[in-house]
């Protein structure tokens, strides 16, 4: 890979975006590339906002994504996909969790909000909530989401396995693996079908 790869993981406390950033991060280090990450993060306020800058490449010289640089953001809530949008580059791609969490003081969401991330990213793979509890355990919905994501960047999946299998937590591999490879085969299916529309 040449350059450097920016992908952005938003969502809100207690949905496993520093754990998908940590895997990702890992992996592209065992894949012999330069990483940096940086994130912000209040676990101790579950709801509270949750972001992750995660770079690498063959040389990366800050851990922060610039505003419009991010190739791909990945969102566990679709109203921080929207929110988060001045980072990505145009015709950057997203991969989101159809999972709305309203923020205080809204009772539902605005409409339009779909047309609107098809209007803001170039490619979107959208992961219905219940097509992961169909096959896994919601908690490891956030690797479902990693692994919707990765189809979007140029790493071996055996680097992304490794990574999973070694900061899984205890007794959860195996889950996080399946969710893994589903949210991989739900994105591939997803971007097929739009590419045939086309």
């Amino acid at each position: 890979m040449s350059g450097v790869f920016n992908v952005l993981m938003v969502g809100v406390g207690g949905q496993g975006i520093v754990l998908a950033s940590d895997v990702l991060a890992e992996a592209a280090a065992l894949a012999g590339m330069d990483v940096k990450k940086s994130e912000i993060h209040g676990m101790s306020r579950r709801g509270g906002p949750v972001f992750s800058h995660v770079r690498f490449g063959e040389r990366v010289y800050s851990a922060v994504i610039d505003h419009g640089q991010a190739d791909v953001v990945l969102a566990m809530e679709p109203m921080e996909l929207v929110r988060w949008s001045r980072w990505a580059r145009p015709g950057a791609a997203a991969c989101y969790l159809a999972e709305p969490i309203l923020p205080v003081g809204l009772s539902e969401y605005p409409d339009g909000l779909e047309a609107e991330i098809s209007r803001l990213f170039g490619r979107v793979v959208r992961v219905e909530l219940s097509a992961i509890r169909r096959s896994v355990p919601l908690k490891v919905r956030n690797t479902a989401l990693l692994g919707a994501t990765s189809v979007f960047f140029d790493l071996g999946p055996e680097y992304l396995q490794q990574a999973l299998k070694a900061l899984s937590p205890r007794g959860s591999y195996e889950a996080n693996q399946a969710a893994f490879d589903l949210g991989r085969e739900l994105a591939t299916a997803q971007l097929m079908e739009a590419a045939d529309v086309e």
